[in-house]
């Protein structure tokens, strides 16, 4: 008998998250691509998360396969001079 491995993805964010720090998984036609950061927009069935390196990352609503709200990612300290 073999096992396997499934895993449910859910979409946990609303248009009342723009402004908070997302993770998101959406399909695209090689399989899945990942965008995390600050969602600045949803309108017209477009999100927009922009990355921590300043890319905004547009996504069509209906790519998404999950997405959610996570944590602030932690600050790296700057070393004492």
């Amino acid at each position: 008998m073999a096992l396997g491995f499934s895993a449910r993805l859910n979409i946990t964010i609303t248009p009342s998250d723009v402004g908070k720090r997302v993770t998101t998984r959406r399909r695209v036609p090689e399989g899945f691509r990942d965008a995390v950061g600050e969602l600045e927009f949803w309108r017209d069935g477009v999100l927009g998360v922009r990355r921590r390196n300043g890319v905004l990352v547009e996504i069509d609503e209906e790519t998404l396969a999950a997405a959610k709200v996570v944590p602030e990612s932690p600050r790296t300290p700057h070393p004492r001079a």
